[in-house]
C-alpha cells in the first residue's frame, strides 16, 4: 500500500541576533533540533534551510534589539513566518533565568516558538519606522540641550558668579545669552571655556529647533488628518502629536483604551491573593517616552481645558502625581476617541 505524507512538516528557527554573529537554533516537531554560529545574513540561512530542510513550513523568531527589522523583513520575503518578540515575553524555567548564552536564548526561542508561546510585537512599516527616528533624534537633542544648559550653570556656580534675578528661571532669552557672552573672567581660560560651551549650546537650540520644524511638517504632510484630530485635544501640542503618531502608529489598532493604556504604561499594576488585593502602582512594563509626554500633557491640559481643571480641582489635597496620572489616563482615553471616531474634540464638552 502506497502512503502519502499528508501534514507539512515544520521547522522551528531561534535566533540570537548580534551585530557580527548569529547564533541559531533549528528544530522539527521530531527533533529537537542542533545550534550552530553565523554570519548575520539572512541569505545565508535561507541557503541553510533550503539545502537541509527543504519542503519544511518555516517559523523565525528573534528579540528585539538594536538590529532592527531588516532580517524579519528578509524573512517574511522569503515566505517563512517571522515574529519579532519582545525579550520580557520568552518565558525562563528555574535555571534558566540564573543561566544566559547566546546558544541558551536560541534554544529557549526556537523551544517557545514551538509550543505556540510567543506573540510578535507590532513591526512598524518602513515609512513609520524611519519617521520614528527623526522623533527620537529629536528626543536626543532635547537631553544634550539639558545637559549643555547644566554644564553652563555649573561653571557660573564654581567660579561664584551670581545669575541677575530678572535671568534666573530656566528661559534662556536673548538678553541672558548676550549676559553670558559679556562675562569676564580673571584669567581668559575660563572664558574660553565658557565661550566653547556657548558654541555648543547655540549649536544644538538651533539643531533641535529644525529637527522639531521637519517633524511637524512631515506629520501634517503625511498624516494631516490624524495629526489635526489630535492638535484638536487640549493639552497636545504639535510634538506631542507628532510623538504619538510615531511611537504609536495607527491608533486604530488598539482594541480598547484599556489595550492603549496597557502598552503605554498608565494603568496600574494589581496584585491579588486569595483575599488580598491591592494596586501597585505604574505598571513597570510602558512605553515610558511616550508615557512622559502624556504626563506632561496632563499639566497642559489642566490649565487650558474647564473639564480637566475641574477634575484637577476635585482631588486637589491628594497626593498631586497621583492625581496627575489620572488626567494623564483621562488624555490618553481622548486621544483614542478622537481618533477612532474621527471627530475633533470640543473644549468643555463633559465625557
Amino acid at each position: 500500500m502506497e502512503t502519502q505524507i499528508t501534514a507539512v512538516p515544520k521547522l522551528f528557527i531561534g535566533i540570537d541576533i548580534h551585530k557580527r554573529s548569529w547564533k541559531v537554533h533549528c528544530a522539527t516537531e521530531l527533533f529537537s533540533g542542533r545550534s550552530f554560529s553565523m554570519a548575520p545574513e539572512p541569505g545565508q540561512l535561507r541557503a541553510y534551510v533550503g539545502k537541509h530542510f527543504p519542503d519544511h513550513e518555516v517559523s523565525v523568531a528573534y528579540e528585539a534589539g538594536c538590529c532592527g527589522y531588516r532580517a524579519h523583513r528578509c524573512f517574511e520575503s522569503y515566505g517563512w513566518k517571522s515574529l519579532v518578540v519582545n525579550p520580557a515575553d520568552i518565558h525562563r524555567k528555574g535555571k534558566e533565568r540564573h543561566t544566559k548564552t547566546d546558544k541558551i536564548d536560541a534554544q529557549l526561542i526556537s523551544r517557545e516558538l514551538k509550543d505556540g508561546r510567543l506573540e510578535s510585537i507590532v513591526v512598524p512599516d518602513k515609512k513609520r519606522e524611519e519617521l520614528r527616528s527623526l522623533f527620537r533624534r529629536r528626543n536626543d537633542l532635547v537631553k544634550d540641550f539639558r545637559r549643555i544648559k547644566s554644564y553652563i550653570k555649573m561653571q557660573l556656580l564654581y567660579f561664584g558668579t551670581k545669575v541677575p534675578e530678572e535671568f534666573d528661571n530656566d528661559h534662556w532669552s536673548h538678553a541672558f545669552r548676550g549676559w553670558l557672552d559679556a562675562l569676564e573672567f580673571e584669567y581668559p581660560t575660563a572664558k574660553k571655556t565658557l565661550e566653547s560651551r556657548m558654541r555648543s549650546f547655540r549649536f544644538i537650540d538651533q539643531e533641535l529647533r529644525d529637527v522639531s520644524t521637519q517633524l511637524r511638517r512631515y506629520c501634517k504632510v503625511h498624516y494631516g488628518k490624524d495629526y489635526m484630530l489630535l492638535r484638536s485635544i487640549p493639552g497636545i501640542g504639535g510634538i506631542v502629536a507628532c510623538g504619538i503618531l510615531c511611537e504609536l502608529g495607527d491608533l486604530r489598532r488598539f482594541k480598547s483604551v484599556k489595550h492603549l493604556a496597557g502598552y503605554v504604561g498608565l494603568a496600574p499594576g494589581v496584585h491579588q491573593s486569595g483575599g488580598t488585593h491591592r494596586t501597585m502602582g505604574m505598571a513597570m512594563r510602558a512605553h515610558r517616552l511616550i508615557r512622559s509626554y502624556f504626563v506632561e500633557a496632563a499639566w497642559q491640559a489642566i490649565r487650558a481645558d474647564p473639564v480637566m481643571q475641574g477634575y484637577y480641582r476635585k482631588h486637589m489635597g491628594k497626593d498631586t502625581k497621583k492625581i496627575i496620572i489620572k488626567v494623564a489616563r483621562k488624555l490618553l482615553s481622548r486621544t483614542l476617541a478622537v481618533i477612532k471616531t474621527e471627530t475633533p474634540y470640543e473644549v468643555g464638552v463633559v465625557e
